[in-house]
């Protein structure tokens, strides 16, 4: 069983980084293994509605978006961190989710998704809200801990200091392995649920 660690921030051992460790050293412990992609301080352009993913499988820009593809692919779990830039995730992880869910079509009904958020102060509770879009139109159940999965701190090794953030983080991180294991049971003795097709509406006709 793999997860896969995003990185969304500009800093590589910054508190984003110091948060998905509280989660890697969890996953490690479950026997599952970890692997960190750092994006965060790549060139990410975002998606430009060319298309051509349907016709390639994949990206049309051959960066980091198609590497990470075929690794979530292969992945029972993605957690994506991100800092809070004005209230949101950061513009370089939120180009890369957009073209990484769009342009790959595999099937990830079932992969467990997670989202952590580091911030100052403030602007946390929206940009979790906002990566777990990309988990929820996927078929993809979230994980959960007993807050909502934020970590605070401004300067590099800051959110060291913040006991309640990084419980959650841990928490977070034995509920996902938990949801990873149950779901390999569950398929096994039962198989994958049933998907009807799906049906698109345009609202203006």
């Amino acid at each position: 069983m793999k997860v896969l660690l995003i990185n969304g921030s500009p800093k590589a051992n910054g508190n984003t980084a110091l948060a998905l460790g509280e989660m890697a050293k969890v996953f490690e412990a479950e026997g599952i293994e970890v692997e960190t992609i750092h994006v965060g301080n790549k060139a990410v352009r975002g998606c430009i509605a060319c298309g051509s993913c349907h016709e390639k499988g994949k990206c049309v820009f051959d960066d980091i978006v198609n590497e990470a593809a075929a690794k979530f692919e292969a992945a029972d779990g993605i957690v994506v961190g991100s800092p809070v830039y004005y209230a949101g995730p950061n513009a370089t992880v939120t180009a890369f989710l957009d073209r990484l869910f769009y342009s790959s079509h595999f099937d990830k009904t079932m992969k467990v998704g997670a989202a952590a958020v580091v911030c100052r102060r403030g602007g946390a509770s929206a940009s979790f809200d906002r990566l777990n879009k990309y988990f929820t139109i996927s078929g993809m159940p979230v994980a959960s801990s007993t807050y909502w999965n934020s970590v605070h701190g401004r300067r590099p090794g800051e959110a060291a200091q913040d006991e309640e953030g990084l419980v959650t983080m841990r928490r977070l991180a034995r509920n996902m392995a938990f949801l990873i294991k149950s779901i390999a049971l569950g398929r096994e003795k039962y198989g994958m649920p049933e998907q009807e097709p799906g049906v698109m509406t345009d609202f203006i006709r």
